[in-house]
């Protein structure tokens, strides 16, 4: 999956575990680099790895009105908003 549309970029405050915390501080140190940075690449890479046919079936199944056909008004709105 391609997450390369836009250089936006969202923030979310999380809470996690202390022990997750630290697990995750020292990996991030052997890594030679800060926490953010490494969860937001594990982020990441976990993103880009997805297999759209995966994503595609838990759509269809838990978002039944995803399959309805576009009109062209809603075509070129959509395909504006992803910038093509």
């Amino acid at each position: 999956m391609d997450t390369s549309l836009s250089n936006a970029k969202r923030r979310k405050v999380i809470d996690i575990p202390e022990q997750t915390f630290r697990t995750l501080s020292v990996r991030a140190a052997a890594s030679g680099t800060n926490l953010k940075a490494f969860i937001e690449k594990m982020l990441v890479d976990y993103a880009d790895s997805a297999d759209d046919s995966h994503l595609y079936a838990y759509l269809c199944e838990k978002r039944p009105e995803g399959k309805d056909m576009l009109n062209e008004e809603e075509t070129k709105s959509f395909e504006d908003w992803l910038g093509l």
